[in-house]
């Protein structure tokens, strides 16, 4: 799993956790909706600044947010190679 699909799954959960639509999201963080939705999908890489208030927008520090891409992105590679 790449880095891109790591982050949209975790974005995505904080964001129905808390109950936001992608627009709420978007206003809280002074983001278009449209852009909440390309980083969803996978299709955009979001800068640190932008995870950074992505994450405050979502109430999570963004440190929390990292270490959740990184053990799926891990989980998903061990599970890779015990499938050989």
């Amino acid at each position: 799993m790449g880095t891109e699909k790591a982050l949209s799954l975790i974005l995505k959960k904080y964001r129905k956790q808390r109950s936001l639509s992608q627009e709420e999201l978007a206003l809280r963080c002074n983001l278009d909706r449209t852009f909440i939705s390309l980083i969803e999908r996978g299709k955009r890489r979001p800068t640190l600044n932008t995870i950074l208030i992505l994450a405050s927008g979502l109430e999570v520090k963004a440190s929390v947010i990292v270490q959740e891409v990184e053990k799926l992105i891990y989980e998903n590679s061990e599970e890779k190679d015990t499938n050989k």
